[in-house]
Formats: structure tokens, sequence, C-alpha cells
């Protein structure tokens, strides 16, 4: 008999696990595969962070027993400075997170399958019906749904969103105990999320400090491998190297101890997607990736991205006549365009500008972030052209022309 659903999702993440949920509340026979074990899920070496604000908890109801820290600012250091702003957020625990997405889903009718490697997509013609996952099982569906994050084996087979892989920005993060968070000549970090531009720690990229509670917190490294971090890299360092050199050097590790078994890995694309669906199809989560320029809030994109994914099937299931058409499915690109990542576009830009910039053009940044409103900055957050220029500087042009040369030519 052939195994046939409504909706399948690859990949139980975020964003696959929030677009199950509202599928699976809809009505809709929904089934995600996961390539983990349901033993190990979410496994360690899982990206972790999991920095969010107060309105996707309330957007989503993500409930507080997942929360490790509420925190009360963000703070952007750069290699002499730092900023810090006003902004209450929570620090996930992202196993506890994703479990709890997972057990919503369930409780709503969705069907999970762990240790369900999804390997390619099954074709009739030119469109997807379904996908094979461990060497030569099948599963058809209305509608497939790639949330796997950068992997993307179905997206890239396809052809759908266009992914570079010299677009592919890498991360590592540890947690930590013993971590003095109010050391002398850094900023407080009590209760705070911090993300520091710095070339001599993550060339070409950020850290990170999140405060997890007393004394713990998350600890981490992310860059690309672009022109700046060739520019600024340290010779023969990897990922970890980058990491174990900051907490050398950094006072505020001193005496910081990691914690076993809290050791997450990930990736994700920095770039602007070609398109998010075609024919029965729709790319979702960080398979389709945006990103703040400051503020990263990387949780609520790919959240948002499910429920937009979730709406258009909805819509699409509930025609007459099922209409799952690349047509009817290229709804959830303008959802995403309006709701999910607005102005995405300038935002990418400015990401990519920022991730040029030399340490000094850092420090003159986070000097120049004390003289404007928290509107302003709001502003320039969400991609308004205007307030983007104003905070250049002359010795930007060449930043300016180099990324534009890029996007010209990509």
């Amino acid at each position: 008999m052939t195994d046939t659903h409504d909706v399948v999702i690859a990949g139980a993440g975020p964003a696959g696990g929030q677009a199950a949920r509202d599928l699976a509340s809809r009505g809709y026979d929904v089934v995600v595969l996961e390539t983990e074990t349901e033993d190990e899920f979410p496994s360690r070496s899982n990206k972790s962070t999991a920095g969010t604000f107060p309105s996707t908890m309330a957007s989503f109801g993500i409930p507080d027993e997942v929360v490790m820290n509420f925190t009360d600012d963000v703070i952007l250091e750069s290699p002499n400075h730092h900023y810090r702003r006003h902004q209450p957020g929570a620090v996930l625990e992202f196993a506890d997170f994703k479990n709890w997405l997972v057990d919503e889903a369930v409780a709503d009718g969705a069907e999970y399958r762990f240790d369900a490697r999804v390997s390619k997509p099954i074709m009739d013609g030119d469109e997807i019906v379904g996908v094979k996952y461990n060497g030569d099982e099948e599963i058809y569906a209305d509608i497939v749904i790639d949330a796997t994050g950068p992997a993307a084996p179905l997206a890239k087979a396809l052809d759908v969103c266009g992914l570079k892989r010299e677009k592919q920005a890498i991360g590592i993060e540890f947690e930590y105990e013993n971590v003095d968070v109010d050391a002398g000549g850094y900023a407080d970090l009590t209760d705070s999320m911090m993300l520091r531009l710095d070339h001599d720690i993550a060339p070409g990229g950020y850290s990170w400090i999140f405060h997890t509670g007393e004394d713990t917190a998350k600890v981490g490294v992310c860059y690309l491998q672009n022109e700046s971090h060739r520019k600024n890299s340290k010779s023969g360092y990897t990922i970890d190297d980058y990491l174990q050199y900051w907490v050398d050097t950094d006072p505020r590790f001193e005496d910081a101890v990691k914690l076993e078994g809290k050791q997450h890995r990930g990736s994700a694309h920095v770039q602007l997607p070609d398109s998010m669906s075609t024919d029965n199809f729709m790319a979702i989560g960080d398979t389709v990736p945006t990103v703040d320029p400051l503020w990263g809030e990387g949780i609520d994109k790919c959240m948002r991205s499910g429920r937009v994914a979730a709406a258009t099937a909805d819509r699409s299931l509930t025609d007459s006549d099922r209409d799952t058409s690349a047509r009817e499915l290229a709804v959830y690109d303008q959802l995403w365009q309006d709701r999910v990542a607005p102005k995405v576009k300038k935002r990418l830009f400015m990401t990519e500008m920022l991730y040029r910039a030399s340490n000094e053009r850092y420090d003159a940044l986070v000097d120049d972030l004390h003289k404007h409103s928290k509107d302003k900055l709001d502003s320039v957050n969400a991609g308004n052209l205007r307030d983007m220029l104003g905070m250049l500087k002359f010795e930007d042009i060449s930043i300016l022309a180099k990324t534009a040369r890029d996007w010209v030519r990509n």
C-alpha cells in the first residue's frame, strides 16, 4: 500500500516543527521525517544559541519551561567598546524547545518518524510527489516541505533557492560554567545576550556570550569563509581553534569550564534565495535563510517561515481541486517576503557590508550607536534605506563598492 499523506516535512527543527504544529492543528495528515533517533533527539551537536524576544514567545506560545534565562539587555561589542540596549529576551534550552514543538504537533495528530534520513525527491515528470529516505523507503504527499537547513537535499535537487557554498556560515558553541559575566574592563553581561564584532576572534563573522544564569553562559563563534575571513584569518585555524583562542585570551573565561555534552555545531546560508517554492514543494527555515543585520533573531525567522508555509499549504489543500501548483504555492514566497523577511535585500546587503568592515570601523560603529535613538536603530535593522545610508562614513565607500560588485556578479 502506498504511504501517502497531505504533507511531508523533512526536518524537525524550529521551522519544520512549527509548520507541523500549525498543519496538524488544522486537521491535516502530516508526517515529519527527522534524521536523528528519537532517543538522541536533539543531539548535542545540533546548533544552539536560541536567543529570542518576547514577541516571539507570545506569537508562538513558547512556554517559560523551555527558557534557561530571561535577559534584560542586548549588548554589541567591538574590540574596544560596547553598546547596551534594553531589550528583554529569553535564552532557550534548545533541546527542550525542540522537544516541546514535537509534543505540541503530536498532540494535534502529526506523525514523527525519527531515524529517517531524507536523501532525494521522488519525481513524476518535473514535479516532486514524495521523498526517498533511509535508502529505499518511500513516502508520498500532496505537498513536500524541506526544513533540513543548509543540507537542503530536496531544495538542491529541485534547484530551488540557488544555495551557494561560499555563502554558508559555520559556527560552534560550547556552554561553560565559572564564566565571569561582570569582569573589569568589559560590559556587565548579567542577564544579557552579547554579540561581538572582532576579526581577531571571528574573522568574517561574529562571536557571542549569552548568559544562561548564575555563572553559566553559551559561548560561540560563527563566520563566513569570505574575503574578510581570508584577509583576517590566522594560518591553519579551524572554527574550533578560534573559539579556543577566545577562551584562552579573554579574562572572562579565565576559570571557565566546559559543561559536558553541551557542544553545538551548525551552519546557515547568508544569501538572497532565488525562489522558495515550486510545484508541490516549499523550502523553509534555514534552508531559505535570512538574518537581522544587528540582532539575528534566527529562531523567530525560522518559526515565521514555518507558519506562512503552513498557511499556504492550508490555502492550497482546501481548494476544491487541491491545487498545489507552483502558481498557488508562490503565495508562500510573497508571504515570506512580507512577513518573515521584509526588505531582505537591503538587510542582507547591510549584513555583508558589516562582515567586511575592519575592527577599527567596528569600534567607530559602536561609538555611533550611542548617538542614535532606539527607533532609528530599529529602522536600520528593518532595512530602511535612508537610515542605513545615514550611518555610513566616507571610508565605507570602498566596502559598499566591493559588496555591490559581488552582488552584481552573483
